[in-house]
């Protein structure tokens, strides 16, 4: 926020009650931490939320009631009807009609679709398979801690005990995000098809997605091949990912030249390259996006969703800023 100089007249830091009196240092400046209760947000323009969504689902509406905006992070609302659910380069004008709460998607929904976006408006999506590689620090500090453990375990020959994942994560892959249902997809696979078809607003959207953590610290990728209604030309497809704000275009494979998470993470953008003709879809592009997980797929977003209200005169001077 304060790196996007995000027109803020006073930021203020609400935690649980554990945290509460603490102090967060950022920028020379120093935060204090107060425990968030209901009546902390009369007389605040903008909360933004990354809570539990069981602590959202209890704070959130009594924030909106006291006149607060909301931006949720959190998984709590995005599904529910009348909530718009934003990514600000695809669906701005959904926000537009928010009624005091805002969701942010899911972490590797909004890195996906900010390759996918650009070629359904210039070919028009049917379906697209994905296959997700996200990075473990999805899960917090601790899987971070576990994957670098491991590693040193490793090199020094010591067994790899797993703690927040339910095998060793380093040197290996986990076709497992999030729990399993019913019908043997994880939760965070039906949040990209839900999601995409509210984002996008194709409520027919056929999706099948494969969500795997793999030993990379920062930054999700993600294996893209979609059907459209039109016949694909991959220049054109080139061309709409470098022109589509948000996205940047890194496809010379001549030069090795790709994206990796490596060199995106605590970017803005996203990179997409290795675009070619699907050979399974008679109108179909392959492709390979990544993105800061952490930044896009989180934080990054949902600054954009208050600056998007913000310039359009939609809430007041800024981010839980005091209006008195």
């Amino acid at each position: 926020m304060i790196e996007r100089n995000f027109p803020v007249r006073e930021i203020r830091l609400y935690a649980s009650a554990r945290s509460a009196g603490s102090n967060i240092t950022y920028d020379g400046r120093d935060f204090p931490v107060e425990e968030a209760t209901p009546e902390v947000f009369s007389g605040l323009d903008i909360a933004l939320f990354s809570a539990g969504g069981s602590i959202t689902r209890t704070l959130a509406p009594q924030a909106v009631e006291r006149g607060c905006v909301v931006i949720d992070n959190s998984s709590a609302f995005r599904m529910e009807p009348g909530v718009p659910l934003i990514i600000p380069e695809i669906n701005p004008h959904a926000a537009f009609a928010h009624k005091g709460l805002i969701a942010n998607p899911n972490c590797s929904t909004a890195v996906a679709l900010m390759g996918l976006y650009p070629l359904h408006k210039l070919f028009g999506l049917k379906r697209f398979f994905a296959a997700t590689y996200q990075a473990v620090s999805g899960s917090g500090a601790a899987a971070i801690g576990e994957l670098d453990r491991q590693t040193r375990d490793w090199a020094s020959g010591k067994p790899m005990e797993s703690e927040v994942y339910p095998h060793p994560i380093a040197f290996n892959l986990l076709p497992h995000v999030d729990v399993f249902l019913d019908d043997g997809y994880t939760r965070e696979e039906l949040k990209m098809r839900n999601e995409s078809a509210k984002i996008m607003e194709i409520p027919d959207i056929r999706v099948s997605a494969t969500c795997v953590r793999v030993p990379v610290f920062r930054a999700h990728s993600v294996a893209v091949s979609a059907e459209f209604d039109q016949t694909v030309d991959i220049e054109a497809a080139r061309r709409a990912i470098s022109e589509f704000p948000g996205s940047e275009l890194v496809d010379n494979t001549e030069n090795n030249e790709y994206p990796m998470p490596l060199y995106y993470s605590e970017r803005v953008p996203c990179g997409v390259g290795r675009l070619r003709k699907d050979t399974a879809f008679e109108n179909g592009i392959s492709f390979w996006v990544v993105g800061d997980q952490l930044w896009k797929g989180a934080a990054l977003n949902t600054i954009q969703i208050a600056e998007l209200l913000h310039a359009n005169g939609l809430v007041g001077i800024g981010a839980s800023a005091s209006r008195e």
